[in-house]
This record gives structure tokens, sequence and C-alpha cells, in this order.
């Protein structure tokens, strides 16, 4: 596709060679720690597992043909906010078709949605309506992959909405929808809060809504909310703590080995995938999740893609019940209609988004884990096109 927007340029991915045969040796030459026998992975990712995923990567794993599976959608970088911004940009066959910004979270990246683009961007093609075409812009978040290096500090979810938004005018949506799950389930109704009147609606799954002190808001809750909040309570959020309060440190060790920086990711597919019970590779394809963590390997964003969690909880003191408060004091997501789809994985109480957000839509599935457009991507983008359907 050619793209003739001023500041927008042409972009394709290309590791060098020698950067491919770096990886392999260090695989190689991966000091293996030892471990406790028969603990499974109750304390973290087993050592048989990952040795045996780290060789298929050494040796199976073909980069080049995921490369060239990324290159064959058109790919563009530009500068929005003081921040390079890359993006894939999949325009309709549909003239009419609605502008639609997706947003992936940690530890995705853009590739995320791959299996969604076609689906979405050209439906005639793919069974559906052709009114529920899209335009599809999708970026890699501030600090991750290409979209790098980061513009200092102060890129939490906010100022990602301002970028976004700027990212769509240059290219010239003057109204558009949202997309996003975990991190972009962050910055998609920040999205809608600063600019209501661009955004036509906000769709997210992996959303999480916090109690803020009020008593009596977590008296009366449904069976299925009381579920939710008690797996929030439970959550082991020891990444989540590292990457907020000490992004920098723990990067040596992800930037150094490779091992390191896939069982770093490897765990989280782990646990926030469906079903619980299984291996990641249950649930998405094997050679997907090596994409990912390659492009955190070969861009080197380890430390980068983790501020957003520094600057969400640490560079403000923020705490659950604080952010909640001042989000809902601050008219939380305004008038923006917000739809909210929730996986078997995920923790959204209810009562607390409807606070927090103009909830127009809300549906549960009886499938699929956190990272939905790998997983599940026939529900993902079912529930898409049903809402903005219905927004007419």
């Amino acid at each position: 596709m050619v793209n003739t927007t001023p500041g927008v340029r042409p972009f394709r991915i290309d590791v060098p060679q020698d950067r491919l045969d770096d990886l392999h040796a260090r695989l190689a030459a991966t000091r293996w720690p030892d471990e406790l026998s028969g603990v499974g992975w109750t304390r973290g990712v087993p050592v048989a597992y990952l040795r045996e995923l780290a060789g298929y990567w050494r040796t199976a794993y073909d980069w080049r043909a995921q490369e060239k599976t990324l290159n064959d959608r058109p790919q563009f970088v530009t500068e929005a906010g003081g921040q390079t911004v890359h993006f894939f940009h999949v325009r309709s066959p549909e003239p009419g078709a609605t502008p639609l910004l997706l947003l992936h979270g940690w530890p995705g990246t853009a590739a995320d949605f791959l299996d969604v683009l076609g689906p979405l961007s050209d439906p005639r093609a793919h069974g559906g309506d052709p009114a529920d075409a899209f335009h599809l812009v999708v970026p890699s978040l501030p600090g991750f992959g290409f979209s790098t290096p980061l513009a200092g500090p102060g890129m939490g979810a906010a100022r990602m909405a301002e970028v976004f938004d700027e990212l769509m005018t240059r290219l010239g949506y003057p109204r558009y929808g949202v997309q996003g799950y975990d991190t972009g389930s962050w910055v998609g109704p920040e999205m809608g809060r600063r600019a209501p009147d661009r955004v036509i609606g906000v769709h997210v799954n992996g959303m999480i809504a916090f109690p803020v002190g009020e008593e009596g808001e977590t008296d009366g809750l449904d069976e299925a909310d009381q579920r939710r909040w008690q797996a929030m309570q439970d959550f082991n959020d020891g990444y989540l703590q590292c990457n907020a309060k000490r992004p920098q440190t723990v990067a040596y060790a992800l930037t150094d080995s490779p091992a390191g920086q896939l069982a770093w990711i490897v765990e989280k597919y782990k646990e926030l995938t469906d079903p619980g019970d299984g291996l990641p590779e249950d649930a998405i394809d094997r050679d997907r999740m090596l994409t990912n963590v390659s492009l955190y390997w070969f861009t080197g964003t380890a430390a980068s893609a983790a501020q957003i969690y520094y600057e969400e909880m640490s560079a403000t003191a923020w705490d659950a019940a604080q952010g909640a408060e001042a989000w809902s004091a601050d008219g939380g997501g305004g008038t923006v209609p917000t739809a909210v789809l929730l996986s078997t994985h995920d923790v959204t109480v209810r009562r607390w988004a409807e606070r927090d957000h103009d909830v127009v839509r809300w549906t549960e599935l009886g499938r699929g884990g956190h990272f939905l457009a790998m997983e599940a991507p026939d529900l993902l983008v079912e529930d898409v096109r049903a809402f903005f359907r219905s927004l007419g």
C-alpha cells in the first residue's frame, strides 16, 4: 500500500543476519539453573520445558518466514507527540469502512493482531457483512518493538492516548473507534476521555476496574464478580511489581539472555491462557509466541516496554484505590460508549467497570484467555463487529 501522508515513512523489518547468529549462539551457551524436583510450574517456568522451547527457538523456528509474514502487512513509522511510532495500516477495500485503532498490551506486540486483520478489514472475503469493515491502524505502543526510543519519562496511558490521537489525525481519520487489551485497555478509555468528539466507541478486553474504598462497594456482588474480585486479590503480581518498581534493573538480565527473556514472557502465556492447566502452546501457536519474544529480543525493549508500569504505578505513587478514585472523580470514561469483553481469565468486576465507564455492552465468554486476538480471534472479531454495528 502506498501512503503519501506527510511525515509517514514506509517501514520494513530486516534483522541483520549477525543478530540472528548472535541469538543462536547465546541460546546454545545458556547457563541453566538448578530447580527443585516435583514443583512443576508453581515456582516459575520448569527448566525442562524452557530448555526444549529454547532449543526449538534456536534450531527449528524460522524467523525469516515470520519476518516475511509481518512485512506482508503494510507498515509505517512516524513521529507523534515527540515519540517514534511504528504501526501497521491495513485499509479496507470497503470505502465506507470505520477507522479502528487496535492496541496491544504487555508482553504483547502489534503482531498479536495478525489473525484478525483480514476478517476485520475485509469481512466480505471472510464470510462477513461488508458493512462491518474497518480501516485498521495497529501501532506498537511507545517503548515496545519498533516504537523506540521511548521519548523520555512520563509516557503513561494519558500520554500514549495523546500520541495515538495525533497519529489518527495525521492519517486523516477525524472519527474512529478503539479496541485494546491489557495496556491497551488503559489507553483506549483514556482516548475516549480526552477526545470524546473523535472516539466513537471503545472496545476492551483484559480491563481491570478497582475498588475505591467506598463503604459497601463489595457488598452484594454476584457470584461471578465475587470470583473475579477474589482472583484479582490472589493474582501473583511478581512480574508487575518488578516492572513497576525496578524496570531498568530487571532489563539487564532480559536484554543479555534470550533464555531469560523467553522465560519472562512465556510464563505469562502459561498463566493467562485458556485452558489454565495446559501448556502455553495449547492456546497460542508456538511460532507466534516466539515471534513476539523475538521482537522484544531483537529490538532490545525489555526496559522501555516495562516503563508503562512504572509510570502508572510508581511515578505517581499510585495504588489501586487512589487510581480508581481519581479516575471516577474526573468523569471516568466520559460519554464514549464502551464494550467490555470478558474471557475466562479476565477479572473485571462489572459494578466497578460501569462506575468508571459508559458500558453499553457486556459480553462474557466461555473460552479464550487474556491474549484473545491470538487464542480465539473469531470471538474477538465477532464482538468487535457487533459492538460497532450497534453504534450505527
